[in-house]
């Protein structure tokens, strides 16, 4: 739909490598060990699992605007009718 999409996490660049070459997927991983944008977007924060409190990323989708302007954002994503969810949204926007 003509949408950019940039996936950004703490793994590193050849993880994100492997993990693009898995999945034959054709979208950009950026590498952000330092978390400088993962904590700007607000999605580092702490997790609780099984009783363990740790660090990590909460899957959140931001839509961006093409003037730079934050225009809609998903948090707490969960994968399944995910992808419907922006593609609906782009199109409201008449973005594609």
């Amino acid at each position: 739909m003509g949408a950019v999409i940039l996936g950004v996490s703490p793994d590193s660049v050849k993880s994100h490598m492997s993990f693009c070459q898995k999945h034959d997927l054709k979208i950009t991983l950026l590498s952000d060990p330092e978390h400088g944008v993962l904590e700007k977007y607000g999605v580092w924060q702490l997790k609780k699992m099984y009783g363990r409190e740790f660090h990590g990323v909460i899957r959140s989708t931001f839509l961006i605007d093409p003037e730079g302007s934050l225009a809609n954002e998903w948090r707490k994503v969960k994968v399944p009718d995910h992808v419907e969810a922006v593609m609906e949204k782009l199109s409201e926007l008449k973005w594609g």
